[in-house]
């Protein structure tokens, strides 16, 4: 199937699972818009998985754990704005890096081809 590089993408981006099931479809038709995708979304699962952990260990600091868990929300914010433009470029089928992350995802997950 032609496009099946780019559902790979897509369906890396909608959840962690969907990230697993889209690996072990990307395994089984390696493309390369396929990979790009995982490397980026794999790293936007992760940072997603980590910031309401980081916000639990300052919940309890006065002050400082309204601070940081603001800091962090907002990061949460930003973190959405990147896997909502990160699904729209595996949506066009384009190999775009999201902003800030996606250089970093590409040499941290390298890996993944």
């Amino acid at each position: 199937m032609k496009d099946d590089g780019k559902i790979i993408a897509l369906i890396s981006y909608l959840t962690f699972v969907g990230w697993i099931v889209a690996f072990v479809m990307h395994v089984n038709n390696r493309t390369r818009i396929g990979a790009y995708h995982l490397r980026q979304a794999l790293l936007v699962h992760i940072i997603s998985m980590c910031l309401p952990t980081i916000g639990a260990f300052f919940a309890f600091i006065p002050i400082i754990g309204w601070l940081m868990n603001t800091i962090i929300a907002l990061a949460g914010i930003v973190l959405f704005v990147f896997w909502l433009l990160g699904l729209i470029y595996a949506a066009n089928g384009e190999e775009k890096p999201i902003p800030i992350i996606g250089e970093q995802a590409q040499l941290i997950f390298n890996g993944i081809k």
